[in-house]
């Protein structure tokens, strides 16, 4: 499947890309059998390298599959079935190597997906799309001004690490070390909060009533619903041939 065909499959109207990424990570949470979630892991794979997603968001996948490695380290070990080997007094069992296998595609292939279909929109029209919706205006709020602060609140990290570092502050194993990250989280929060309460007061001043204004969203196209009929038939086929 070339890179053309691709777009013809994948809708570009926001909100049903919204609504495909819900449906088809939905799905694959339900699937119980393995070879289909390597499968789903494998064409998600396939279809992000042909949208040629973001790096930055390939290196979100690294920080995902660290979880993933603790999974494997855990469940074979945790799982009762048959034995698969030994270290020491514990014992990994092939029941438990499965479940590992199974929770590790699922979990990158929701991943991939949501970067793939979401990932090359910005949050501000994710927020558009989500009140075209008809999702509670609280949660369109929180999401629009998470999104845009949060790399604020980052930027206000990276300065008091630096002031820490400039006062020789070196990193150990000890009690200095984590009293003084606490003080650094505990900063960062009070800051956070009283740029939080100029934030409101700015947006009052400018006669901000509880609700985000965006332009209405043009009705989608016959190609964006072919699309996702498509990947809601591909939802369904997942969740049929994976149902044990």
């Amino acid at each position: 499947m070339g890179a053309g065909a691709l777009a013809m499959i994948l809708p570009k109207d926001e909100r049903l890309r919204l609504v495909a990424a819900f449906v088809l990570v939905a799905a694959l949470s339900q699937v119980e059998d393995i070879r289909t979630a390597a499968l789903a892991l494998g064409v998600a794979c396939l279809v992000a390298l042909i949208e040629r997603t973001n790096r930055r968001l390939w290196r979100r996948l690294l920080h995902v599959e660290g979880f993933v490695l603790l999974l494997f380290l855990s469940l074979p070990f945790s799982v009762a079935g048959t034995p698969l080997f030994s270290v020491g007094p514990l014992t990994a069992t092939v029941e438990g190597a499965i479940r590992a296998g199974l929770v590790a595609c699922k979990v990158s292939a929701s991943v991939l997906i949501v970067m793939t279909l979401l990932g090359p929109i910005e949050p501000t029209r994710i927020g558009a799309a989500m009140q075209a919706l008809r999702v509670p205006d609280t949660i369109v709020r929180l999401f629009v001004t998470t999104v845009r602060y949060l790399s604020i609140l980052r930027e206000e990290a990276l300065r008091l690490h630096e002031s820490m570092r400039a006062r020789a502050f070196s990193p150990r194993s000890n009690r200095h070390t984590w009293r003084s990250y606490g003080y650094l989280i505990g900063m960062l929060l009070v800051r956070a909060l009283e740029r939080g309460k100029r934030v409101e007061e700015a947006m009052l001043c400018r006669g901000f009533s509880g609700r985000f204004l965006h332009t209405a969203l043009p009705a989608p196209a016959v190609g964006d619903w072919i699309g996702f009929s498509l990947l809601a038939a591909l939802s369904v086929v997942m969740l049929i041939s994976g149902w044990p």
